[in-house]
């Protein structure tokens, strides 16, 4: 789906180019001010900030149609992200290699929490044929509740479920980048702005992975395609 820009005094391409910047180097919203008063651009880091907050979540769901097919092997773990002075969870899969799958933002590391993740993947992703997690018991639970609904539907499927330390390091390694990413942010003052923000630096992070049709062209054109 487009994106509307209409109402900005300034240009798409600029708004893009900031929003892309942000999400995808290690920038605090001053550095990023800086950058592009370089490049002739005169704006404080508010709008900034407001740009990210605006149009990074509408660029990752349209992102997240686009992705090719991804694995039926996935890795699933959280992240901790501070809001507010608080620790909240970053819920992440990625398949066995490496491509990202889903990810999402909780307040909370719970079975609710964990089952509102795996739904949220399995309509994007499809239903997978195992899933490896660390040894989290909400991560179970919301597995064997998700698969539980799977056994009693059309798809008659469940899902493997396993529990080995070793095959999640893929995912534990993937978090660095986030944490490289978001390091200069300095902590979020609100929920939804962080769960915006991550999201644009997920899709940065799956151009990285070449995880698109259009893998060829330049990261700063992947990214606007999405708002196109």
């Amino acid at each position: 789906m487009a994106i509307d820009f209409k109402g900005s005094q300034y240009p798409k391409d600029v708004i893009l180019y900031a929003v892309f910047f942000y999400v995808r180097y290690a920038v605090s919203y001053r550095d990023l001010e800086e950058i592009m008063a370089e490049h002739g651009v005169r704006i404080d880091h508010a709008t900034l900030n407001r740009w990210v907050v605006k149009y990074s979540a509408a660029i990752a769901r349209n992102a997240q149609i686009k992705k090719r097919a991804t694995g039926r092997s996935w890795r699933m773990d959280e992240t901790y992200i501070k809001v507010k002075g608080n620790w909240a969870y970053l819920h992440r899969a990625v398949d066995k290699h490496g491509k990202m799958l889903d990810f999402m933002l909780s307040g909370r590391r719970d079975k609710a929490s964990a089952r509102r993740f795996f739904r949220l993947a399995l309509a994007t992703n499809g239903v997978p044929e195992k899933v490896v997690i660390d040894k989290s018991g909400s991560n179970l639970a919301g597995l064997n509740s998700i698969n539980l609904r799977l056994k009693f539907s059309r798809i008659h499927q469940c899902i493997t479920v396993l529990r080995v330390k070793y095959l999640n390091n893929i995912i534990e390694q993937d978090h660095r980048f986030i944490k490289k990413i978001t390091r200069p942010m300095l902590g979020f003052k609100a929920f939804h702005s962080e769960a915006a923000t991550l999201a644009g630096i997920e899709v940065a992070h799956m151009i990285r992975k070449g995880q698109f049709v259009s893998s060829k062209q330049p990261a700063l054109q992947q990214f606007a395609n999405f708002a196109a």
